[in-house]
């Protein structure tokens, strides 16, 4: 039987040669392949006697071992040089500097909810909250508001179906909390500020559609206007930084109060008129069951982007909703 050593180092320079997976498994058809070197020294086997033919085979096995181990070697090192240069290109310089990051900040709105909040509740009145889609009962019934009232006509309120609104004020929420106090076997007193979004069919610079409204109610034995007074303008001249701040009220007419107020607050050199208010209507406390001969409230609402305007020197109403970042962005500094 032939020499065979001389397919080792012929395989190997055959494999050193090839630079892909694919002339590689050419190059091993020549050695390993059905009709390769080694493949034809096998199959020649048969024709040795009996005593030749373990030695022979012992041979050829040990240079179609070393032929395997070389073509796996080159394989191994073309895939990694294959990763490599992969990786050379899909490689990130982290030494580059980091994209900026922008800051954010809340919406002027926020901030001016924030502060009234606070400021209502260093005086001992709670937060509440209600769902902006009311029923018909919520937003106007057991408000006292008639049937005939300009509030329930189409062109002034939202309505998602015939029992549904999207509720016009934040009173609701007043009703709800009474309701609720009842339920937990609870009397007055009751302090609470409802501040949140409310809907109505208006539009132009100083009316949005959608805006948002607090409402304070304080339930109590003998409770006045006094009292009512007393609390908006400590409010307002604390909102507001301003120690020489008044409230003045004018006569007014609300379903939902008796007497009722429109509120107006001294304001460079003048009177301006910041929201309305009164004593909550007997009719209220008897949707509630809250008995108005022993308890008496007040009630007031107030125009949350009417005082965001006035504290932050805006004229034009829309800017708040607009997203325009060259006005948000003076918020956040």
């Amino acid at each position: 039987m032939e020499n065979l050593d001389h397919l080792i180092t012929e395989s190997q320079a055959d494999f050193a040669a090839c630079d892909n997976t694919t002339a590689l498994d050419d190059a091993k058809a020549k050695y390993l392949g059905k009709t390769g070197a080694l493949t034809s020294a096998l199959k020649g086997l048969g024709k040795l006697s009996a005593e030749e033919r373990p030695k022979a085979g012992a041979v050829i096995n040990v240079v179609k071992q070393s032929v395997e181990a070389a073509l796996n070697s080159r394989r191994e090192a073309i895939l990694d040089a294959a990763q490599a240069k992969q990786l050379a290109g899909e490689s990130l310089d982290i030494t580059l500097p980091a994209r900026a990051q922008s800051t954010g900040g809340l919406h002027p709105v926020t901030l001016t909810l924030q502060r009234i909040e606070q400021l209502f509740h260093s005086i001992g009145f709670d937060v509440a909250t209600g769902p902006e889609i009311e029923t018909d009962f919520y937003n106007f019934t057991a408000l006292n508001i008639p049937e005939n009232h300009p509030a329930r006509a189409m062109h002034d309120t939202f309505y998602v179906d015939d029992d549904h609104v999207l509720r016009t004020h934040t009173s609701p929420v007043q009703v709800h909390y009474m309701e609720d106090v009842l339920k937990d076997n609870k009397t007055p007193p009751l302090k609470i500020i409802a501040p949140g979004r409310v809907y109505r069919v208006d539009s132009d610079a100083t009316h949005s559609p959608m805006f948002h409204q607090v409402e304070g109610l304080w339930v109590d034995e003998d409770i006045s206007f006094a009292n009512l007074k007393g609390v908006v303008q400590d409010f307002l001249q604390k909102f507001f930084e301003r120690d020489d701040l008044t409230v003045r009220f004018r006569p007014s007419f609300f379903p939902f109060t008796e007497p009722s107020a429109e509120m107006d607050m001294s304001w460079n050199g003048g009177w301006l008129e910041i929201g309305g208010c009164g004593m909550v209507h007997p009719e209220v406390f008897k949707h509630v069951n809250i008995d108005s001969e022993k308890y008496q409230g007040f009630a007031f609402g107030l125009g949350v982007e009417r005082l965001a305007m006035l504290r932050y020197g805006v004229n034009d109403l829309r800017h708040f909703f607009n997203n325009d970042l060259r006005f948000l962005s003076q918020f956040s500094k």
